[in-house]
């Protein structure tokens, strides 16, 4: 079966944001989406321990042990970028201010509660982060996850069964199968990978799903 790459997820994802907006990329697959965001476009990356105007990784050998992102990773700074308190940085995710947060997800519901901090598991460490303000505080949320378990189990579910960090928040959500909206409707398929059909993403997916308009 064809799945896009994780690469092919975060580049994906970086059509969708538009000029001028301010965004956070979450922890893990999310950080990808700086290293696709389109140069001419002047869209301003927020990190939640304190930065504005990241962008994409430094190359190697040139990394600043004192430039990272939440995730402990060395980022670059863009001109005119700017450092924060870690609480300043807060206000602006909880104050309404960021356009767009990208977030990875254990689970997410059809009515768009999100799922991403604790399995339940439990020897499983739990890490919620700035998870549950970005959820709430950004105008929209789009998430990047693979669309099955390792076991072979959807992310996607009728009604998430680990701890949530959000209800209702998600917008969109991009897995290596398909991109997929979250409506009053239902779950609208946007976009699926080459060579699997809608029949056969409903099949993989652990709730109904409608076609694309």
């Amino acid at each position: 079966m064809n799945r896009f790459s994780r690469d092919q997820i975060a580049a994906r994802v970086a059509q969708d944001i538009p000029e001028g907006a301010y965004v956070n990329l979450g922890i893990g697959l999310p950080t990808k989406v700086a290293n696709y965001l389109p140069a001419d476009k002047e869209i301003f990356l927020h990190s939640e321990n304190g930065l504005l105007g990241m962008g994409p990784a430094p190359a190697p050998g040139e990394e600043d042990e004192d430039l990272i992102n939440a995730g402990k990773q060395p980022v670059t700074l863009l001109t005119g970028g700017s450092y924060f308190h870690h609480g300043d940085s807060f206000a602006m995710m909880r104050g309404g201010h960021l356009d767009i947060c990208v977030l990875g997800a254990f689970q997410v519901s059809a009515g768009g509660d999100l799922a991403n901090w604790h399995t339940g598991a439990p020897d499983a460490i739990p890490a919620v982060g700035g998870a549950m303000d970005l959820a709430i505080g950004a105008k929209q949320v789009f998430v990047m996850m693979e669309h099955q378990t390792k076991n072979g189990e959807s992310k996607i579910v009728g009604q998430c069964t680990y701890p949530l960090t959000g209800i209702g928040c998600v917008n969109r959500i991009y897995t290596d199968l398909a991109v997929i909206d979250v409506t009053p409707q239902g779950l609208q398929v946007r976009e699926i990978v080459d060579g699997l059909s809608f029949e056969e993403l409903q099949k993989l997916t652990g709730a109904p799903l409608l076609p694309a308009a």
